[in-house]
């Protein structure tokens, strides 16, 4: 498997520890936005992971999203010291997650969710949601339409309410033929216009195997 390494730095040497760093992956290493976007055509990476500190690291993650035939990859922004502000830029140009450094045990199961990209199935279907706060939330369901669903999440489109990054949501949702789930997610990304990128956090062994069918039966891409 290949695995694209974004730094100024030797960030593949911070790695190490990893599952990236013990065997099994070729590395392809780019420190400017123009050749990571090149090794990405070539190489097909399993995962592109890009540190935070890279000069214009979000137009870099942009690129990939915005490119037919990188758009599907893996993208892991690497990250030292405390939250900042660039970080939701980077989710809001499509990076999957934030991996604080330094790497610890914790890495090698957040490495192998992200390099095993999920079936995901095109297709729209109702959804209501409510906003989970410390002090508040909406006291009526927020009507949706899911769209993009995979085990990992979907993408949610509402006109009615506007969606914070990270926020968490309690998500009821009916999908085509009658099967019906409920579970939590959190905003990942803001897709655009009313679009967010919802990562499902806790759902039960039933919804998952709802969701799970669904993907997996015709038309599923």
């Amino acid at each position: 498997m290949h695995a694209l390494i974004c730094s100024e730095g030797d960030l593949l040497e911070e790695l190490a520890p990893t599952v990236l760093g013990r065997g099994g992956f070729e590395h392809h290493t780019a420190n400017r936005l123009e050749d990571a976007h090149l090794m990405a055509l070539a190489a097909r990476p399993a995962i592109v992971m890009i540190d935070r500190d890279l000069p214009r690291a979000d137009e870099l993650v942009a690129a990939l999203r915005g490119d037919r035939s990188t758009r599907s990859l893996s993208i892991a922004v690497v990250a030292r010291g405390d939250f900042e502000e660039a970080e939701l830029g980077l989710l809001e140009a499509g990076a999957n997650a934030i991996l604080r450094l330094p790497a610890g045990p914790e890495w090698d199961a957040r490495l192998n969710r992200l390099m095993a990209i999920p079936q995901r199935r095109q297709a729209r279907f109702p959804v209501s949601f409510w906003v989970v706060a410390a002090a508040t939330s909406l006291q009526e369901p927020v009507p949706a339409t899911g769209l993009n669903l995979s085990e990992n999440g979907m993408l949610l489109e509402t006109r009615v309410a506007d969606l914070d990054l990270g926020c968490e949501l309690q998500l009821d949702v009916r999908l085509p033929g009658g099967d019906v789930f409920g579970g939590a997610g959190h905003v990942v990304r803001l897709a655009g216009p009313g679009q967010y990128g919802i990562a499902f956090a806790r759902l039960d062994e039933r919804a998952s195997e709802v969701v799970r069918r669904f993907v997996e039966t015709a038309g599923g891409h």
